[in-house]
């Protein structure tokens, strides 16, 4: 299959602060992926996080990516590279962190507008440039289970104040107004094995999952080792990801998710208050 993106995609990129690459996994990989990620190694770490109507998003995060399953799908010569030509700046690819979303189906929880860059304007990163984030399609991504949606073009915007919303982080309700004036609404529907890369200053959200289908997906965040955050204590964000040949992921087998650093929910820094002693 062909992974490699074009001059015209990178422009696409640029120009809508979205990129959809169908079938950038294999049927194979996905269900390995899949696998791993209703598996207990991956599951008994999750947090949640209570929406406005008080549902519940669950999220499982670590930081280093090692030599399991989801390590080498975020380390692999066809995620980097991609990356590599998508991010604006010097320095090498690193890996911030990579996370596996469990929107359950019947309950699980919405998110708000909000921008990654939002959440991440906390770490301490200087340059929403220099970083982006992967999300691939576990299962299919549908309007009915809560597929992301994108304000198309309001990466060009400027960083918007975040304020909690239920537990979450959410963009200024008035500057989010104006932007869905100016910018087209677009529901990210995807297959399983589709890929989406998406700016840190895009504004996105997604519904409740009110079907009987359940969303599950993988968000590999990345940042170039030139971007060094003054806030971020783990490391992981600015040393080179050790790149492996695409073929690993599946000639490895399943391998899980052990001796990483998990995200815990009482760790996280944009779910703290910072201007409280």
């Amino acid at each position: 299959m062909k992974t490699e993106l074009s001059i015209a995609e990178k422009s696409d990129f640029e120009r809508d602060g979205f990129l959809i690459k169908r079938i950038f996994f294999s049927q194979q990989e996905i269900d390995l992926l899949y696998s791993l990620a209703t598996d207990d190694s991956v599951t008994s770490h999750a947090f949640d996080l209570k929406d406005t109507n008080g549902n519940l998003t669950k999220l499982t995060l670590w930081f280093t990516p090692g030599d399991d399953s989801f390590g080498l799908m975020s380390r692999s010569e066809r995620m980097v590279g991609a990356v590599r030509t998508l991010l604006d700046g010097d320095g090498e690819v690193c890996h911030f962190h990579s996370k596996v979303m469990q929107k359950e189906p019947k309950k699980g929880g919405a998110w708000e507008w909000h921008q990654d860059y939002g959440y991440w304007y906390k770490n301490g990163f200087l340059y929403p440039e220099a970083m982006i984030s992967v999300m691939v399609a576990l299962t299919d991504a549908t309007v009915e289970n809560g597929c992301l949606q994108v304000l198309k073009g309001t990466h060009k915007m400027q960083r918007f104040e975040h304020s909690f919303v239920g537990e979450q982080q959410g963009a200024d309700p008035d500057f989010v107004a104006e932007a869905e004036k100016i910018s087209d609404l677009v529901y990210v529907e995807l297959k399983a094995g589709d890929t989406l890369f998406f700016h840190s200053n895009i504004l996105h959200r997604s519904d409740a999952n009110l079907s009987d289908k359940a969303r599950w997906s993988v968000i590999s965040a990345y940042n170039l080792s030139s971007n060094k955050p003054f806030r971020e204590k783990n490391t992981s964000c600015i040393e080179p990801v050790k790149v492996v040949a695409d073929s690993a992921l599946l000639e490895s087998g399943k391998q899980v998710v052990s001796k990483v650093d998990f995200l815990s929910k009482d760790a996280e820094i944009t779910l703290k208050d910072l201007n409280r002693p």
